[in-house]
């Protein structure tokens, strides 16, 4: 489903078996919208698992195209810096 809407939504998109694992840098849809999620999903405190699912559900639905637009180029720019450095370090 997540694969199919930034399909639909993205210029451009590398499927998830092309996906790269294991790497922070190159995860900024994971690291920068799970920040998104977290901060507006938990403005409040949730007494319960349901609660906090439902607030997700919400702030997810809420995030604005524009904010996965700059996520996804910032990302690009990663990938880049990380082919341009072969094995090596990069920021």
């Amino acid at each position: 489903m997540t694969q199919e809407w930034l399909r639909r939504n993205l210029l451009t998109l590398i499927s998830a078996k092309n996906w790269p694992s294991g790497s922070p840098d190159l995860n900024p849809l994971d690291c920068k919208l799970w920040a998104v999620l977290k901060d507006r999903a938990c403005q409040k405190h949730h007494n319960n698992l349901e609660s906090l699912k439902k607030s997700l559900v919400k702030a997810a639905a809420e995030i604005l195209l524009e904010i996965v637009h700059a996520v996804a180029a910032e990302w690009l720019e990663c990938l880049k810096a990380c082919v341009k450095a072969g094995d090596g370090h990069f920021e």
